[in-house]
């Protein structure tokens, strides 16, 4: 895969808790200059990064309910028409694990559909955080998603206690229709691990070592 056709599936990501404006600023310079899909940044940062990012084709994508996910689909709701009004162009929730967890499909399904109609068109991608999960509950929540109108499931939310891997890429792959997508996301460092997702059947890659990445694929 050539350096540019990388470097086109990558959200630049800083989604730190510390993260500073400096940092953003930097973040957003290095996503015009590598023409990265997206920077990926937390909800009070959604704002500076559509100013930074105006006219450079970089899209601006944050994150609901992140990372725990535990929030009502009324909160994660009006976090998105705030994100959206901001200047966000991608939103990616996390889902419920907790409910997901007992079984409560149902209420999994409510709350990315909340998300998703508040989001009214704009581009949701749906956090299921494998690592907590089985390999039945991954397929359960991708299926949740699709029925609910997303348009991506993502593997991971970085914060949890492992990222993205081919196997559970693949298994997602498999569990939603053609048209949705799926988003590998946390602990992909390198080109090699970046490769080995995308032949799994990713179609985006959330990183904070975007640059590492299409460097080592050169």
């Amino acid at each position: 895969m050539k350096k540019a056709e990388i470097a086109a599936m990558i959200d630049h990501t800083q989604l730190k808790a510390f993260a500073t404006r400096e940092q953003i600023e930097t973040l957003c310079r290095e996503a015009a200059e590598y023409h990265f899909a997206s920077v990926c940044v937390n909800p009070c940062h959604v704002a500076l990064a559509a100013r930074l990012l105006k006219d450079t084709g970089v899209k601006v994508c944050t994150v609901i309910g992140f990372p725990l996910g535990a929030n009502t689909p009324e909160t994660k709701a009006f976090e998105t028409r705030d994100a959206i009004a901001n200047g966000a162009q991608e939103c990616d929730m996390v889902i419920n694990v907790g409910a997901l967890k007992d079984g409560d499909v149902d209420l999994v399904e409510k709350d990315i559909r909340a998300v998703v109609e508040a989001a009214d068109g704009t581009l949701v991608k749906v956090i299921i955080e494998t690592c907590y999960l089985t390999d039945e509950e991954k397929k359960l929540a991708c299926e949740a998603a699709a029925r609910a109108g997303a348009d991506f499931v993502k593997t991971s939310t970085g914060f949890g206690t492992g990222g993205a891997t081919p196997h559970d890429v693949a298994l997602m792959r498999a569990a939603i229709p053609e048209h949705m997508k799926v988003k590998a996301s946390g602990g992909v460092h390198n080109y090699a691990e970046a490769l080995a997702v995308v032949e799994a059947g990713a179609s985006r890659i959330g990183a904070s070592a975007g640059i590492a990445i299409v460097r080592d694929a050169e």
